[in-house]
C-alpha cells in the first residue's frame, strides 16, 4: 500500500513538474512563433483585429460582368449562412424611423427615398422638440413619411452563381472567407529592400573570422598560462583576467581613436581584428587544459613530441566541448553586435553594413510593414538559432566539466 501511494505521489510529482515545464516553454517559444509566421503574411492580414497567428489570405472567385475576381464573405441569406462577393462597397445607407413609432427602424439606401412633397417643397415635422425633415420610405409596398435618425454604410453581396440575390451587410464586420497560405516572397523582398544579402555576406564573412581568431588565440593563450613555465606567469595570467571587469563603454573611446588612427574606420576590419583576442576564452581554455593528466604530456614529450604536436594531436582532440562552448558564445555575440559596429560603420555605407545596422534601416524604411521587419528578423535570428542547437550537446557538457578545476 505505501508502495503504490509513493508510485502516486512521484507521478503527480513529475506530471506537474512536465506541465509547469511545458507551459513556461511554450511562453518562451510564442514570440519566436509569432515572429515567424508574421514574417510571412500579407500587410493587410498583420493589422487585422483581432489578429490570429497563422497566415491567412481571402479567396476570391470571377463572377460573371467583373473584369476582376472579387473577395468572398459569409453573409446570412435566408436563413443560410452562404458564401457571397463583395459586388459594391460603401453604400451610404440611412436609418428611417415612424415619428410616432420611432422605436422601429428601417434602413434604407440614400438614393431609394425621396423627400416628402419633394426636394423644392420638402414637409418636416417636430419631434422630440426638433424640427425634421421627412422622406418616403418603401414599408411593404407603401409609402410612409419617416424621419432620418441616423446614417451609415454597407457594402452590397450577390450570391456568386445567382448575383440577382443580393444583401446588404456591414463590409468591416463581416468575415471573410479565408484559407491559410504562406508568403515566402517576404524574404525576397526584404533583401532587395534593404540590400540583406550583401548585410547577410559581411554578417558571415565577420563572424567566422572572429570565430577563427578567437579560437585560435584561446587555445594558444589557454595552453601557454596552463602548461607552459614563464617568470610571471601567474601575475600575468591575472592582470590578463582583469581586463574582463572593465566596462565596454570605457572602451569605446580609446578604441575609436585607434581605429580612427590606423585607418580603419567604416572597414570591416574594425569589426574583426579588436575582436579576435579575449581573455574569457583565454580563461576557459586554460581551465580545461589544466585537467588533462600532465602523464599524458610527459610520455609525449618523451617520446619526442613537440609542443604544438602534443597541443595539437591530444589538447584540442580532448577540449570539443570547451571550444563549441567557446565558438557558440563567440558566434552569437559577433553575429548579434550592434553598438560596436553602429559607432564604427558609416550608416550610408551599406556596402559594409552588417545584419544588426540593415535591420535599424529597415526598421524605418518598413515601418509600415511589420511582416516585412520581421522577416528581416528571422534572417538574423535563425542562423544562431541553428548554431546553439547544433552546439547545446558539447556546450552543457563543458559547462559541466570545465571551468571548476585550478
Amino acid at each position: 500500500m505505501l508502495k503504490s501511494s509513493y508510485r502516486l505521489t512521484n507521478f503527480l510529482a513529475a506530471s506537474a513538474t512536465y506541465t509547469i515545464l511545458t507551459v513556461f516553454a511554450l511562453i518562451m517559444l510564442f514570440p519566436f512563433a509569432f515572429m515567424m509566421a508574421t514574417s510571412l503574411k500579407e500587410p493587410k492580414d498583420t493589422f487585422r483585429y483581432p489578429p490570429k497567428l497563422l497566415p491567412r489570405s481571402a479567396i476570391t472567385t470571377q463572377v460573371e460582368g467583373f473584369d476582376e475576381p472579387l473577395p468572398l464573405y459569409y453573409v446570412d441569406y435566408e436563413g443560410q449562412r452562404r458564401q457571397f462577393v463583395l459586388v459594391q462597397d460603401n453604400i451610404k445607407i440611412g436609418v428611417f424611423a415612424d415619428p410616432n413609432n420611432p422605436d422601429v427602424t428601417y434602413e434604407r439606401a440614400l438614393n431609394e427615398v425621396r423627400p416628402t412633397g419633394g426636394f423644392m417643397n420638402q414637409q418636416t415635422v417636430t419631434f422630440e422638440g426638433q424640427e425634421q425633415d421627412l422622406f418616403d420610405v418603401d414599408v411593404d409596398g407603401q409609402t410612409v413619411p419617416m424621419i432620418q435618425t441616423g446614417q451609415t454604410a454597407l457594402g452590397r453581396f450577390a450570391d456568386p452563381e445567382n448575383p440577382e440575390a443580393t444583401v446588404l451587410q456591414n463590409v468591416r464586420l463581416s468575415e471573410p472567407v479565408e484559407e491559410l497560405t504562406a508568403h515566402p516572397e517576404n524574404y525576397a523582398a526584404v533583401i532587395d529592400l534593404q540590400s540583406m544579402d550583401r548585410a547577410l555576406f559581411n554578417t558571415t564573412l565577420v563572424t567566422l573570422l572572429v570565430v577563427s581568431g578567437q579560437l585560435a588565440t584561446s587555445v594558444l593563450g589557454g595552453y601557454a598560462f596552463a602548461r607552459l613555465r614563464f617568470p610571471g606567469r601567474d601575475q600575468l595570467f591575472l592582470v590578463y583576467l582583469g581586463t574582463l571587469m572593465i566596462p565596454f563603454a570605457v572602451l569605446i573611446m580609446p578604441l575609436y581613436q585607434l581605429m580612427v588612427w590606423i585607418g580603419w574606420v567604416d572597414n570591416l576590419a574594425s569589426l574583426i581584428i579588436p575582436w579576435i583576442f579575449t581573455a574569457y576564452g583565454t580563461f576557459l581554455m586554460r581551465q580545461f587544459f589544466l585537467g588533462v593528466p600532465k602523464e599524458i604530456e610527459e610520455a609525449a614529450l618523451i617520446d619526442g613530441a613537440s609542443r604544438f604536436q602534443i597541443l595539437w594531436r591530444i589538447f584540442l582532440p580532448a577540449s570539443t566541448p570547451a571550444l563549441a562552448t567557446l565558438g557558440t558564445f563567440t558566434f552569437l555575440y559577433a553575429w548579434n553586435s550592434f553598438f560596436w559596429p553602429l559607432v564604427v560603420i558609416n550608416t550610408g555605407n551599406t556596402e559594409n553594413h552588417v545584419l544588426t545596422l540593415a535591420l535599424n534601416v529597415l526598421r524605418g524604411r518598413a515601418s509600415d510593414s511589420p511582416n516585412l521587419i520581421l522577416a528581416g528578423a528571422a534572417i538574423a535570428i535563425l542562423p544562431p538559432l541553428i548554431v546553439f542547437i547544433l552546439g547545446q550537446r558539447f556546450f552543457v557538457e563543458s559547462v559541466a566539466s570545465s571551468g571548476v578545476k585550478g
